[in-house]
């Protein structure tokens, strides 16, 4: 396959998950609004939320105060964005068309419909729109542009590509959630284990659509050590770093086994390394570790794969 259609299938598959954390990272921060107001106030808290993005400094250049409205206007239209759900659906759909005949109809219909109705939202007034409609819309589309591919495309390097972008993406968005709840959201240090702390942590599971998923593995309680295990150690878990890691790792392998003898290795052997590192690990040791630590540790190193899976295999592409 040639590296530009491998690396517009790639970030494809990026850009699709990269969507859906800005729409779940919205859903966070109105949620959050519904608890009682803190010294600190919401705007410290919306403005971790751009943190977690890596957009604050853009926001901030452009918008200034920190309100709801402007958030979400930031988040979710913002074409200066490059992390705005409507930035990263409509490169998608653009790296889709440059590889339409890599993609089945029923992928390239869901791409196409997904842009035209967030372009139908667009010209919607404001006033009329509310996050948890954006959230639907986001996650709705993308889920099922994901579903097509997986019910419809052939299992060739392609499919290989698409999912390695949504692997590698989605394990970096966990890893950047689970930052600003332990390190950035609580305005002091005695609000952990209290009923902010918690009340926070069952935030983050119904942004990631875990809820029920965490209580079916763990039971009735939630505590930071066993929502922390969820999403990072917990290999039954959707989205979480061992889980997207190895199914990124999978992928990896399954094109190196299609390209045979010759192809680097690298991207794959430093996954393959970091994972051996995340199944090595317990809760309670990256606790100790400093959970901060950990996931910068963890976010660096997956840095380090993408950069790899581009001297692999994209070198050159679009």
């Amino acid at each position: 396959m040639l590296s530009r259609t491998a690396s517009n299938l790639f970030w494809m598959g990026r850009h699709l998950e990269r969507a859906e954390t800005a729409a779940r990272l919205l859903d966070v921060g109105q949620r959050i609004t519904l608890l009682p107001n803190t010294e600190a106030g919401y705007q410290n808290e919306w403005n971790s939320l751009l943190q977690a993005s890596g957009t604050s400094a853009l926001f901030a250049q452009k918008y200034g105060e920190i309100s709801q409205e402007n958030i979400e206007e930031f988040i979710f239209f913002d074409r200066d964005n490059p992390a705005s759900v409507a930035s990263c659906l409509e490169k998608a759909r653009e790296a889709g068309r440059i590889v339409r005949t890599a993609l089945t109809s029923q992928v390239w219909d869901a791409l196409n419909v997904s842009y035209q109705e967030l372009r139908r939202i667009e010209r919607q007034p404001r006033s009329k729109l509310d996050t948890a409609g954006l959230t639907d819309f986001t996650t709705g589309h993308t889920s099922t542009v994901r579903g097509a591919i997986n019910a419809t495309q052939l299992r060739n390097d392609g499919w290989h590509f698409m999912n390695l972008g949504y692997g590698l993406e989605r394990a970096d968005a966990t890893a950047r959630l689970l930052d600003v709840k332990y390190f950035v959201l609580l305005p002091r240090i005695e609000f952990v284990g209290s009923g902010l702390d918690t009340y926070q942590w069952q935030v983050i599971l119904r942004a990631l659509s875990a809820h029920r998923a965490y209580h079916w593995a763990y039971g009735g309680d939630i505590t930071a050590g066993q929502v922390a295990d969820f999403l990072i150690l917990n290999g039954e878990s959707p989205r979480s770093l061992i889980t997207s890691l190895y199914e990124a790792v999978w992928h990896l392998d399954g094109l190196v086994r299609r390209y045979g003898d010759g192809v680097p290795t690298s991207a794959r052997d430093k996954a393959r390394e970091v994972l051996t590192g995340l199944q090595a690990r317990q809760i309670d040791m990256i606790f100790d570790e400093g959970l901060h630590e950990f996931l910068s540790w963890f976010i660096n190193e997956l840095g380090t794969v993408s950069n790899l899976v581009h001297q692999d295999y994209l070198h050159g592409g679009a």
